[in-house]
């Protein structure tokens, strides 16, 4: 069983808006989703390169990020490992929330980004 601990988040600010991307595997582009604010709320914009499924986490992920630090922030996403199982493929959901939650901890402790 993997242990998948190549699974990496990199934060990019970029002016007030936040570019985070998170890879692991074989690294990829498979999904973007920005979130963004507006009078009703977080919105989500999502593309995902056909065949690919990162788009269903990179949507929460980057919609959670938006509302922690009220501002535009785009996740993009590529993990790529060969033959995973449904457990597997939760194990990797769980890193990819967990990673999110450690950069939200940090900011919070820290006062950056």
């Amino acid at each position: 069983m993997n242990s998948f601990d190549d699974i990496k988040l990199q934060v990019i600010p970029m002016g007030r808006d936040l570019l985070l991307t998170m890879t692991g595997g074989e690294a990829h582009i498979g999904a973007a989703s920005t979130a963004y604010l507006t009078e009703q709320g977080i919105e989500v914009q999502t593309s995902a390169l056909p065949g690919h499924k990162e788009h269903v986490l990179t949507a929460g992920l980057a919609k959670r990020a938006a509302e922690y630090y009220q501002r535009t922030v785009t996740v993009v996403m590529g993990i790529h490992y060969d033959g995973l199982n449904r457990e597997e493929i939760q194990q990797i959901s769980q890193i990819t929330k967990s990673l999110l939650e450690q950069l939200l901890a940090e900011s919070r402790t820290e006062g950056s980004l």
